[in-house]
């Protein structure tokens, strides 16, 4: 009688809440109550009712309350009729309610809300960076499972783990990078970003911002040639194994190129010894893709360039940078940001508090964006790998030390990989002559 209970109470709240399982669930305590506990309810009844049946027959037999045989059971029976089409159509029931609540788990834990908001505090660092990355409307299981039941059992099950960790509170902060059981992403994301794709050459212009006064703009102009890199680390036929002498894989003394090994000065086995060596794939560059971690310079690059941060404020960027690094907390961002032009210029705080206090939002939103106490996030914690300007990047390979048994190193030369068109210069040439900027009317030629 329990068991009919709970999955009575159960189907009547299916039948309530059915509409909200159309559409992704915003709030995720929502969609724990509806794809969760709903169908623990639901189950749960189903496996009381045989349960209870078993437990009074094994009692009844026990008091000899049932006779030594009983009349053969025939169609002709109204009671048998009526009990075959009680139970046939309960039990279609129960599947139509038991299929849909499973199938609405399974895609409720597979979606973007529960992986990002359920575990608010452990998992909010990673749904920021991943709200503004390139990969927003990208599912997570697309990449951390990818298709197949293996890998999906597999997350499953590590997740089990990881519920036991949030719940007791054992989990570590921050949480270590790289993940060790991620799937290769020849499997994942080879599946939309295929090497072979991306051939041509990509022009690249920032913009980055003196600390002068004038906050003087400057711009970088290169060549990245995708094509060329792809091609040296991904083409068919092309195999590179490394062994990082670090957890977090940014330090590496030992590559093999198919059959070359080149090694350290420092690092005198034949082999890679007692390190663990990896095959190298996208995740070796590509290692935030969806979850990248800015430092306070490049952020405020953007924001100026943005106009989020107005750069006709004295020392914006120098101002803006000190304060993002000096601050422990994100609510004395903005009184920090607007007491420097309250002390040293009082003249520009009087007329235009309203573009400070706005400048001033700004920074404390980049704060917001990238540091996280509560899991022990600071500036730089999370290594992003593409590149070698903020972190070493390529250069954990290319770093002109390592060699083969002939001396031969592997390259370091910027030409490589990229073109320098154009290093921190206030009006590129090359904008101009390809039309990106207009040329500036003093050097316009008289007419």
């Amino acid at each position: 009688m329990i068991g009919v209970g709970l999955v009575t109470t159960a189907g009547i709240s299916w039948l309530f809440l059915l509409p909200t399982t159309f559409h992704e669930m915003s709030n995720p305590y929502l969609g724990i109550l509806t794809a969760m506990l709903l169908p623990a309810v639901f189950f749960l009844g189903l496996a009381l009712i045989p349960l209870g049946i078993w437990l009074r027959w094994r009692g009844e037999k026990a008091k000899g309350s049932y006779p030594t045989e009983f009349p053969p059971l025939t169609w002709s029976s109204p009671q048998l009729r009526r009990l075959t089409v009680f139970v046939g159509t309960f039990t279609v029931l129960n599947l139509i309610i038991g299929s849909h609540t499973t199938y609405s788990a399974v895609s409720y834990m597979d979606g973007v809300t529960f992986c990002g908001l359920t575990c608010h505090t452990v998992m909010q660092p990673e749904y920021t960076a991943y709200q503004a990355s390139p990969h927003s409307r990208v599912e997570c299981t697309k990449c951390h499972i990818g298709p197949g039941a293996q890998w999906f059992v597999k997350a499953k099950i590590s997740g089990i783990r990881q519920v036991f960790a949030v719940a007791l509170n054992t989990y570590e902060r921050p949480i270590p990078t790289p993940v060790r059981n991620l799937r290769p992403a020849r499997e994942t994301c080879e599946a939309c970003h295929w090497p072979q794709k991306y051939g041509e050459d990509k022009l690249r212009t920032s913009t980055v911002y003196s600390d002068d006064e004038s906050n003087t703009a400057k711009k970088n102009v290169l060549l990245l040639r995708i094509g060329v890199i792809h091609s040296a680390h991904l083409r068919e036929g092309v195999k590179i194994t490394y062994a990082p002498s670090d957890e977090k894989r940014q330090v590496i003394p030992w590559v093999k190129y198919n059959d070359t090994v080149y090694r350290a000065p420092d690092y005198k086995s034949d082999g890679p010894g007692a390190l663990t060596t990896r095959e190298m794939d996208c995740m070796d560059c590509h290692n935030r893709p969806a979850h990248a971690f800015e430092l306070p310079e490049r952020s405020v690059d953007r924001a100026m360039w943005q106009r989020g941060i107005s750069s006709s404020l004295p020392f914006a960027k120098k101002t803006s940078v000190e304060v993002l690094k000096a601050a422990k907390e994100s609510a004395g961002v903005p009184s920090a940001f607007e007491s420097f032009y309250q002390k040293n210029y009082p003249a520009v705080y009087s007329q235009r508090r309203e573009e400070i206090r706005s400048s001033a939002t700004r920074v404390q939103a980049i704060f917001d964006r990238n540091i996280f106490p509560a899991m022990g996030i600071t500036w730089g914690a999370y290594p992003n790998n593409l590149g070698h300007n903020d972190f070493p990047g390529c250069f954990r390979c290319h770093d002109d030390a390592k060699a083969d048994t002939a001396g031969k190193k592997i390259t370091q030369d910027c030409n490589t990989c990229h073109s320098l068109l154009a290093m921190e210069e206030s009006s590129p040439k090359i904008l101009t002559d390809l039309g990106v900027e207009a040329e500036p009317a003093a050097a316009k030629p008289a007419k």
